[in-house]
């Protein structure tokens, strides 16, 4: 057998297209700037980021679409 195969899962794409037309909700804006507060005391970049980014989209919805 020479080079690899791309396995082909025709569930994974179906998940990935659900999920893309699903609507999900955020949390409001106070929690999630309570989040970005708190990861931001823990010295968290990853997690103030995320808050950040969600805080961002939940604020302003029309942002990145």
């Amino acid at each position: 057998m020479s080079g690899t195969a791309l396995v082909r899962r025709p569930t994974e794409a179906a998940a990935l297209r659900a999920a893309a037309r699903s609507a999900r909700r955020l949390p409001p804006v106070p929690a999630l700037m309570a989040a970005l507060l708190d990861a931001n005391e823990r010295r968290d970049r990853e997690g103030v980021c995320l808050a950040a980014h969600r805080a961002v989209r939940a604020a302003a919805p029309e942002v990145g679409e």
